[in-house]
C-alpha cells in the first residue's frame, strides 16, 4: 500500500477492493474504510450485499462502466474523486475484485495526486482467486503450469490481442476477464496457433454469490455452449482448467437443498 502527502484542508481517497461479491470476503481494512467514508464512488458490479455495509450517512454514487455499453467517462470519474476530496470529504473508490487488476487504477491515482490529495490502496480478493476456488482448482500446479496469465478479453481498441503462441501450448492456464463477447475471437486465435480443441475451459458467472453458475466446456465448444448458457452476469473464463468433480457435485447438492 502507498500513501502520498496531501495539502492542508483536503480530504482523502481510498481505492478499495470490494472482492468478487460475497460480503464475507471483504477484508477488515476494506470494511473499515467503507464504513467511515463520506462518499463512495462504486463500480456497476458491486453486489447489493456489499453496498448495504456502507455507513448510514454515506453518499453512494454508481460510476459503473459496461463493456460495449453506456458508461461513465474515465475523466468524469477522475474529476468527481477530486471534487469530493477537495471538499474535505473521505472518499472511497470502491472497485470490484482487486483495484490493481484491470481497474484503471493508475489513471485515478494520477488525478488525485495532481490535485495534492492523499490516497491509499486497500487490496481485495480478485475474481480469479475467488472463482478458481469455486471450482476446487489451483491457478498453478507442479508439472502442469508454473505460471498463469491474467488477460482481458477486450481493451479500448476492441478485442485484445495476446501472445497466442504461448497460450496455445499444452498446460497453459489463463484467467480471462471480460471474455464473453470475445469468446469466438479467443477460440479462433488459439486454434490458429495450434491449441488442442479439447483443452478444458470453465466459465464462472457471479463467482461467490448465491446465484453462481459454472459452465464446463472445451475450446472447441466454447462459443456454442456459452451462447446456450445465456450468461448475463459478470463472468470469468478459465482456459486450461476444468472443475473438480467433487466440487461440481457439492454445487449441485447446495442447489437441491437451498
Amino acid at each position: 500500500m502507498q500513501l502520498t502527502q496531501s495539502y492542508d484542508g483536503t480530504g482523502h481517497v481510498d481505492f478499495v477492493g470490494a472482492g468478487p461479491g460475497d460480503p464475507e470476503l471483504l477484508t477488515l481494512k476494506a470494511l473499515n474504510a467503507f464504513e467511515r467514508a463520506d462518499v463512495t464512488l462504486h463500480d456497476r458490479l458491486i453486489s447489493d450485499e456489499v453496498l448495504a455495509l456502507a455507513g448510514k450517512t454515506a453518499q453512494l454514487v454508481n460510476v459503473g462502466k459496461a463493456g460495449f455499453g453506456p458508461s461513465w467517462k474515465q475523466e468524469d470519474i477522475d474529476a468527481l474523486l477530486v471534487e469530493h476530496a477537495l471538499k474535505g470529504q473521505r472518499v472511497v473508490r470502491l472497485k470490484s475484485g482487486d483495484p490493481t487488476v484491470f481497474g484503471r487504477l493508475d489513471e485515478e491515482i494520477e488525478a488525485v495526486e495532481a490535485a495534492g490529495i492523499s490516497w491509499r490502496i486497500v487490496p481485495g480478493i480478485t475474481a480469479a482467486s475467488a472463482a478458481v476456488a469455486g471450482i476446487g482448482q489451483s491457478l498453478t500446479r507442479r508439472g502442469r503450469n508454473s505460471s498463469v496469465r491474467f488477460l482481458t478479453g477486450h481493451d479500448m481498441k476492441g478485442f485484445a490481442d495476446h501472445d497466442w503462441t504461448a497460450l496455445a501450448r499444452a498446460g497453459s492456464v489463463a484467467a480471462i476477464y471480460m471474455g464473453k463477447k470475445s469468446a469466438r475471437f479467443i477460440q479462433g486465435r488459439l486454434i490458429m496457433h495450434g491449441a488442442d480443441r479439447q483443452t478444458p475451459v470453465t466459465l464462472i458467472e457471479n463467482a461467490t454469490r448465491p446465484d453462481q453458475r459454472i459452465l464446463e466446456t472445451t475450446l472447441d465448444q466454447l462459443p456454442t455452449d456459452l451462447n446456450a448458457a445465456d450468461m448475463d452476469g459478470p463472468t470469468l473464463t478459465f482456459y486450461g482448467l476444468a472443475p473438480r468433480q467433487a466440487t461440481a457435485a457439492l454445487t449441485e447438492f447446495k442447489k437441491e437443498h437451498a
